[in-house]
């Protein structure tokens, strides 16, 4: 019972065919403001077929009885069934509360309505990516180094997926070095597939050391910057991972989701860090939709040793399976074609 109950609230959240936004083709209220394109989110509350619109401390919410959207006012974190995705603008008040046109575009409705991403296709391949190796180690602590723990984690989800009948193609199996252009060269050698780069993290220096958690990234659209910096001319070019932007943020929704919830369930909580946009190499280069996940941080000094446990891995790699499981059911229903 309690696998169909985790089923079942997946689906409310990645599969809400419970929210059909109007059928009638809707004339937004667009506002601009420093360079950006805002809707209001009254307008989205009734394109979606939300019931209520209330505010509670920095937060504005829309709700009805299935789905909660969160958003904080004058910031980009936003939870969605509380799951966080980190906005590419901020939520601001142009007399009421707005949220920018990319936001709604590539997070709010590829998340609400998978089975209309245009360029979600089936898939039996599913390519895995343990970043770093060889040479280069990544993060590295007192127990373990990152590229170990990333090929660890791989290979478990490599086993799950093929036990659901999946292709599975991984970048590396050996503790070997790889370019980033060696890995998007061979991801995109495949067609019917996705990609999923696994990680750890580290903060980088002693001041932020009590950094944790688990993030995923996706490829930033273009016009909004790789996460953490502003905005470069670069960002404004269009790359191959683009057109893929709305199956990255629903395969990303799933993924993340299911990490936090079956950590949760195996207690082995740690904090959601939220969905996020970056321009990292392996995401701007592969033709399929693309994740980069982030495992937890190797640089916290409790963290480190949940990276550390066998079980850890091992939820994690199950998590990934059930989200793939999932994701292609999702995105599938439009054409009929879901198997698992």
């Amino acid at each position: 019972m309690r696998i169909f109950n985790f089923r079942r609230s997946f689906f409310l959240l990645l599969f809400l065919a419970i929210l059909p936004a109007s059928a009638s083709k809707v004339r937004w209220k667009v506002k601009e403001y420093r360079n950006n394109k805002y809707v209001p989110l009254s307008q989205v509350k009734d394109f979606y077929g939300l019931t209520s619109m209330t505010k509670s401390g920095s937060y504005i919410i829309l709700r009805n009885s299935d789905v909660e959207l969160k958003f904080r006012a004058g910031g980009q974190e936003v939870l969605m069934n509380n799951v966080k995705f980190i906005f590419s603008h901020a939520v601001v008040s142009l007399g009421t509360y707005h949220i920018s046109i990319v936001d709604l575009k590539k997070v709010i409705d590829p998340v609400l309505r998978p089975f209309k991403i245009k360029e979600a296709k089936g898939f039996d391949t599913v390519i895995i990516d343990p970043g770093h190796g060889g040479q280069d180690a990544g993060a590295v602590n007192s127990l373990g180094t990152e590229a170990g723990y990333n090929l660890k984690v791989a290979k478990m989800l490599q086993e799950n997926l093929k036990k659901r009948g999946f292709k599975v193609i991984m970048t590396r199996t050996d503790d070997v070095f790889l370019t980033l252009q060696e890995r998007v060269k061979l991801a995109n050698s495949y067609k019917n597939a996705i990609f999923i780069s696994i990680h750890f993290n580290s903060a980088g220096s002693r001041g932020r050391s009590q950094a944790r958690g688990i993030e995923t990234f996706t490829l930033s659209p273009v016009g909004v910057a790789h996460y953490g910096r502003g905005l470069k001319d670069s960002d404004n070019i269009e790359r191959m991972g683009n057109a893929q932007d709305s199956a990255n943020i629903a395969l990303a929704t799933a993924v993340h989701w299911s990490s936090i919830q079956l950590l949760a369930r195996a207690k082995l909580e740690v904090p959601d860090r939220g969905i996020r946009r970056a321009r990292y190499s392996v995401l701007t280069g592969v033709k399929h939709p693309a994740i980069l996940f982030e495992g937890g941080f190797m640089s916290h000094p409790k963290e480190k040793y949940l990276i550390n446990n066998p079980t850890y891995q091992r939820t994690l790699a199950k998590s990934m399976c059930e989200a793939i499981v999932f994701y292609r059911k999702a995105t599938m229903q439009k054409v009929g074609t879901a198997k698992r």
